[in-house]
């Protein structure tokens, strides 16, 4: 899943999804000014992915998963695990997004 958070877009606040798995051996290619963030569908997975620069901690932010305006239609059977940093998210009203 990926979420525009460029300001200045038209589509600002919208977003898409993609089921990646073995099977189909798709990829997700998310640039620069989007927010990312997945759900693994089976008791595990791999999650492996590749960035344009090292990771920095202070610039890392986080959106809360199910926020009402962005309406992320997640593929949900039952309420899911959120990690701890991920249940501290902001709404994107709130978040530091780009220009």
């Amino acid at each position: 899943m990926a979420v525009d958070i460029r300001q200045s877009s038209p589509r600002f606040g919208q977003w898409m999804g993609v089921k990646l798995s073995a099977e189909n051996k798709l990829q997700l290619w998310i640039p620069e000014g989007f927010a990312h963030g997945f759900l693994a569908l089976s008791e595990s997975a791999q999650f492996l992915y590749k960035t344009t620069n090292y990771y920095s901690p202070q610039s890392e932010r986080c959106i809360v998963w199910d926020d009402a305006h962005i309406g992320i239609e997640w593929p949900l059977d039952q309420s899911p695990v959120v990690s701890s940093k991920d249940r501290l998210g902001l709404a994107l009203s709130q978040a530091d997004v780009f220009e």
